[in-house]
């Protein structure tokens, strides 16, 4: 059954504080009545995100079941084929490399350009589950004066519906490595693991956007005589800039822009370039990072939007 959505733009400065012009509320109706709140992203329509092959192809990962693959491009991750998993696996790897071969063909490609199989992951990204958390995290942020956008960004990509450890060790609803954990307020040791509270692991997340990865992101691109102002952190090139930073660590970030993309102004250019660019640790789950984002962000508002038969303001 579709839902009735009711949207307020503003909400209560007192309870946001200062965020409440970023913020939608809805009220879905159903069953029962659910509040979520969200935060907008005007910029990502405005400077067509939604168009970039990168976020397309990954939300179409995300919708699709494990037993379904794609094969794509690896280096614009642009669409070629949709496929089962169990026909691919049926072929030997000559057979692989010869259906590599007919795609660069057909599509006009090098014959040096790599081609990836990419299995469905909708088994992982399970959004339903964790849109309310999302609502509980943009007040923790903006308690905690940081971008409320992040919350919901960071939770989309890394706890859709379910807290699990990375293979490098990050653990809880934010995904905080033990050492970041520590030194943002975070209790971990061998009796206990705060990282799986959900409040006490967004209040340490907030303060490490706050403290490091914004004001390094800032830092990093003074560099290159870019300077960003206080309504520029808003805009969707930097936030996407600073989850690389949260994600992949400002040291990385710092040394992939600065031997590699060597930007010269803050825009969506930067970013796509930083798609293309590896240096150091800095590899393909880094580049992908960002890319996730966006294609969250694509199903969030098909979550707002499409499930809804009348949107009311009030």
């Amino acid at each position: 059954m579709k839902q009735i959505l009711f949207y307020s733009l503003i909400w209560a400065q007192t309870t946001l504080f200062g965020y409440a012009p970023e913020v939608i509320k809805l009220i879905s109706v159903e069953k029962d009545t659910n509040q979520y709140t969200f935060v907008k992203t005007p910029d990502f329509y405005t400077e067509k995100w939604d168009t970039l092959a990168q976020p397309i192809f990954w939300r179409s990962v995300m919708k699709m079941t494990p037993d379904s693959c794609i094969i794509n491009v690896a280096s614009t991750r642009r669409i070629l084929h949709k496929e089962s998993v169990a026909k691919w696996n049926l072929m030997n790897d000559t057979q692989k490399e010869m259906a590599r071969v007919e795609l660069r063909k057909a599509y006009g490609l090098d014959s040096t350009e790599r081609i990836y199989m990419t299995t469905g992951k909708r088994d992982f990204f399970q959004f339903t589950k964790v849109y309310p958390s999302i609502s509980e995290a943009v007040k923790i942020f903006s308690k905690n004066e940081t971008d409320p956008w992040y919350a919901q960004a960071i939770l989309m990509i890394e706890s859709p519906g379910k807290i699990a450890y990375s293979n490098v060790g990050a653990y809880g609803p934010f995904q905080l490595m033990k050492s970041v954990a520590r030194s943002h307020g975070i209790k971990v040791d061998k009796y206990v693991d705060e990282r799986k509270d959900f409040g006490k692991s967004a209040y340490a997340s907030a303060h490490l956007l706050r403290t490091s990865c914004v004001p390094e992101a800032k830092r990093i691109l003074s560099k290159f005589n870019i300077h960003v102002s206080k309504s520029m952190e808003y805009s969707l090139w930097f936030r996407l800039l600073v989850l690389h930073n949260y994600h992949a660590g400002a040291g990385n970030v710092n040394q992939v822009l600065t031997n590699v993309v060597k930007p010269n102004l803050g825009s969506k250019q930067l970013i796509t370039k930083l798609w293309q660019s590896e240096y150091g640790r800095f590899k393909n789950s880094s580049q992908n990072y960002s890319q996730l984002a966006l294609a969250s962000l694509l199903i969030l508002n098909e979550f707002i939007t499409d499930e809804c038969v009348e949107i009311i303001a009030k």
